[in-house]
């Protein structure tokens, strides 16, 4: 892949790069940086590039991975593992209660089945429009729709257990 290629593919991906990693880190500057990795990464890989059939799937894929690199490194060094900020306004223990909630809400999702999983990830996570995941996943709309309704049923019924 020459320069114009690379421009013309994989600079469009950046935005959706930009918003997965500032939704997964909550920081704009880590954000940019993430996404300036991102593109790094495929540029030094760009003559393997043409061996993948989804170039977005792939760049989502290293975003996710430096995400959560950086995640745990933020979690080694602060000793809390924490995906989003709490209000300035909450109570010490409500911003505890936040956190556990979203940690376990992530291990109900690694339980789901993998198309659940991944689906819902898209949606949720990476922000992906129902169609486009359908493209992504080689499926239709509508059982991306039945998908995604079957794992937030899941969801649901995990947490509430897990709340009792």
């Amino acid at each position: 892949m020459d320069q114009y290629q690379f421009i013309e593919k994989v600079l469009p991906l950046r935005r959706s790069v930009l918003l997965y990693a500032w939704r997964t880190l909550n920081d704009r500057s880590d954000a940019e940086d993430v996404a300036q990795d991102v593109l790094l990464k495929l540029w030094q890989h760009r003559d393997e590039l043409h061996r993948y059939n989804s170039l977005e799937a792939l760049t989502m894929q290293i975003a996710k991975r430096i995400c959560l690199n950086r995640l745990r490194d933020r979690r080694d060094t602060t000793g809390i593992d924490s995906v989003e900020e709490a209000d300035d306004e909450q109570m010490p223990h409500e911003r505890l209660e936040n956190r556990d909630a979203v940690a376990n809400v992530m291990r109900i999702i690694d339980q789901l089945p993998d198309s659940q999983r991944a689906i819902i990830r898209m949606k949720h996570i990476e922000c992906l429009e129902t169609e486009k995941i359908a493209e992504l996943t080689g499926s239709n709309p509508e059982a991306v729709r039945v998908n995604l309704s079957r794992a937030r049923k899941r969801i649901k019924e995990l947490f509430l257990k897990l709340e009792r």
